[in-house]
């Protein structure tokens, strides 16, 4: 529901003023025209006869390896300063704060409730199923692997088990092995489903399956519109695992002087984090994970939400910096020879450790291996896993693994129709969807300073150089079928090697700096392709046909259209793990979202076209390309003085409450809604003659 302090997103959005006082051919053309606007697509249409250009496919990339490089080698610096156990030990807090403020404050502990809804007898172990909750009425299922072989009274250490992107998550061969082979050789194994798997499957279908295909689908559907509140997916994860070992210390079999933790792949993540979350485990054991972000970032291999901690990298934290935070306890690495984790990124982070765990005297206690196999967590893997946690334990492992005897998924079911929901668990979105709410129902309108200082702090904007930025002059490629005789592409330099390309529409053909004399100029944002609309977008050629008397440009934003990154694999510009993707949650990590360098990008443009003598600017955009343009429009008053909008987003509260959401996270602010939301910045518009065409609400993201 609307908060009662703002006025409603959708009276608000279908009555925003259509005052364009100093465009009046424009005003009268729009005002003719909106139905027509409204039903026409917002991109190219699928007949173009010329490819979109993409001259500049390489240049996020390069950006991007050059920030994490610059983090790396910051984080090593402070690494190779030190000197002394009393700077080791310094350097362990200093890793566990940091962290710490990544994942950022975690909920207040709640009743868990925990039941044991079915017990499983097998020869040397029993397996009982659990059920808890980890949050109110938010149920966790697990299964608890328990030696029986013990003698008299005498407790077993105890292991929280992670999973990986496994469907049937505890189910999976590879975890209930690990799990039973701990039991069998006299160590305690609570192995519990992620949120998004096995049976917490948060968008099921009428078969009680996932309809969006479960765990990497769901954990980013969820994820994404959870950075808008200020929440982080991995936390929530952490923090699973961490009630799961409030519980399994509650425990009269579990010698809570031997705690530890194990996982591979999401479940080595999980893992990864726990070491720098929870000081209660003793020991560690992450299996294909632990790199470099680095390793990472060069080799374009994105990941999940869950494994994209915000801030991380701005923090100058890599993954061997979450194993510091509990040195000098025993931990081992775990890689695969054949693994897309890098294990070149393994071997660095377990020399960095090396040196660290030596300054605290104890060497002995991080330990380095790499199986001979691809991605997984194999039975040499496993055993190398006994074989440390049994050192660390004094129980001695057997030289091979026990025979595995595997469960049908059905008998390690918490529930009794194999998913939380039909128990009445509440869904992780609904959290969200509240947080949404209770935040909107707190948040005071935002105008004038006070919302231009909001936008560039959760924008995360630097501050513009006094001097508009230089420009290449790009060489003709022909002819590209624009509205226009003639037409040049200027690559403007943002930021260093960062580029917005601007293309100018003329009827004199000009290769040369930026024609003088014009005072008006229409400023198009693209979608996704300038190229390709100006060739088809219908709302292209209505700006044009309305502003006779302007210069008009057209303009790529960082990592659209000319310059749309040909990474993260073959035809994977959208895709779940795609390009988008993967510089957003990269930028994430750094703390500077995509949507903030994009908005810095249209500002240099802006304060480059005044500087041509532009001073009265027509700022236009559709799509994705409009979300920049009214964040820059509130910061560039005076020069803009009017603002049309095709397809703009309602407001970044929807996304929150609608689960089925299809905004990408490249276009997520995140902490924004603690803020301000966009019907601020639409609002304050309206003093520059904003005029919304065609909003398009949370479903609509993809078009």
């Amino acid at each position: 529901m609307d908060s009662p302090a703002l006025p409603r997103r959708r009276d608000f959005l279908q009555t925003t003023g259509l005052g364009l006082m100093s465009w009046p051919v424009l005003s009268s053309f729009l005002s003719s025209s909106d139905a027509i606007a409204a039903a026409a697509p917002a991109g190219p249409s699928p007949a173009s006869t010329l490819p979109p250009l993409n001259r500049f496919p390489r240049m996020l990339q390069d950006w991007l390896v050059r920030e994490v490089r610059a983090a790396e080698q910051r984080g090593n610096a402070r690494r190779e300063a030190l000197k002394t156990k009393a700077d080791a030990e310094a350097y362990v807090k200093s890793a566990q704060d940091r962290i710490r403020d990544c994942f950022g404050p975690l909920p207040e502990k709640t009743p868990l409730k925990a039941q044991i809804t079915k017990t499983l007898q097998r020869e040397g172990y029993r397996i009982e199923n659990i059920v808890f909750e980890s949050r109110p009425n938010y149920l966790v299922t697990g299964n608890l692997y328990l030696p029986t072989s013990a003698t008299g009274s005498a407790k077993v250490p105890g292991v929280i088990g992670t999973c990986g992107h496994s469907l049937n998550g505890k189910a999976a061969e590879a975890y209930q092995s690990f799990a039973q082979g701990l039991a069998r050789q006299g160590q305690a194994c609570f192995l519990i489903d992620p949120v998004g798997q096995g049976e917490r499957f948060q968008y099921l279908n009428e078969k009680l399956g996932s309809r969006l295909g479960g765990g990497t689908s769901e954990h980013n559907q969820m994820g994404v519109p959870q950075a808008l509140v200020g929440e982080f997916l991995g936390t929530w994860f952490v923090w699973d695992a961490m009630r799961a070992l409030d519980y399994l210390i509650t425990r009269p079999e579990i010698d809570t002087q031997h705690l530890g933790v194990t996982g591979n792949s999401g479940g080595g993540t999980q893992t990864t984090w726990l070491c720098g979350m929870e000081p209660r485990f003793t020991m560690a054991a992450p299996s294909c994970f632990v790199t470099t972000f680095r390793r990472d970032a060069e080799n374009e291999l994105p990941q999940d939400m869950e494994q994209c901690p915000p801030r991380v990298l701005a923090h100058d934290l890599d993954h061997c910096d979450f194993l510091a935070a509990m040195a000098p306890k025993p931990v081992i690495i775990l890689a695969q020879e054949k693994d897309f984790f890098d294990n070149r990124g393994s071997t660095e982070s377990y020399e960095r450790l090396k040196k660290l765990y030596t300054l605290l005297g104890k060497p002995g206690n991080i330990q380095l291996h790499i199986g001979p196999d691809p991605h997984g967590y194999s039975q040499s893997n496993r055993e190398a896993m006994y074989q440390f946690f049994g050192k660390a334990t004094g129980i001695p492992a057997a030289a091979a693994e026990p025979a595995i005897t595997l469960e049908k998924d059905a008998d390690l079911f918490c529930t009794p129709k194999g998913q939380v929901s039909e128990e009445g668990s509440r869904t992780l979105m609904s959290f969200t969807r509240e947080k949404a709410e209770a935040l909107a129902a707190r948040r005071k309108p935002l105008s004038g300073e006070p919302l231009q200082k909001a936008l560039r702090h959760v924008l995360r904007l630097p501050a513009l150089p006094d001097t508009p930025p230089d420009y290449r002059i790009l060489r003709s490629v022909g002819q590209r079928k624009y509205p226009a005789k003639s037409y040049c592409t200027y690559a403007v330099e943002t930021e260093p090697s960062i580029f917005a390309l601007l293309t100018r529409l003329s009827d004199e053909a000009l290769t040369s700096r930026l024609p003088r004399g014009q005072t008006q100029a229409v400023l198009y944002i693209s979608h996704r392709s300038a190229d390709a609309e100006l060739r088809e977008a219908p709302f292209v050629k209505e700006l044009l046909a309305a502003s006779p008397g302007a210069a008009f440009f057209a303009c790529d934003l960082r990592g659209m259209g000319d310059s749309q990154p040909d990474t993260c694999g073959a035809n994977q510009f959208l895709g779940r793990y795609g390009s988008h993707y993967f510089y957003a949650a990269f930028s994430q990590m750094l703390d500077r979202p995509l949507p903030g360098q994009r908005t810095h990008d249209l500002l240099r443009v802006l304060q480059l076209l005044t500087a041509a003598g532009h001073t009265q600017i027509h700022l236009a955009a559709q799509g994705w390309g409009a979300l920049p343009a009214a964040f820059a429009a509130v910061l560039s008053s005076p020069q803009v003085t009017q603002v049309t909008l095709k397809h703009p987003l309602t407001s970044f509260h929807d996304l929150a409450i609608h689960e089925d959401q299809q905004w990408p996270a490249a276009l997520i602010v995140p902490q924004i809604l603690p803020h301000l939301d966009l019907p601020d910045c639409y609002t304050a518009l309206k003093a520059q003659n904003l005029h919304l065409i065609a909003p398009w609400s949370a479903p609509d993201g993809m078009k």
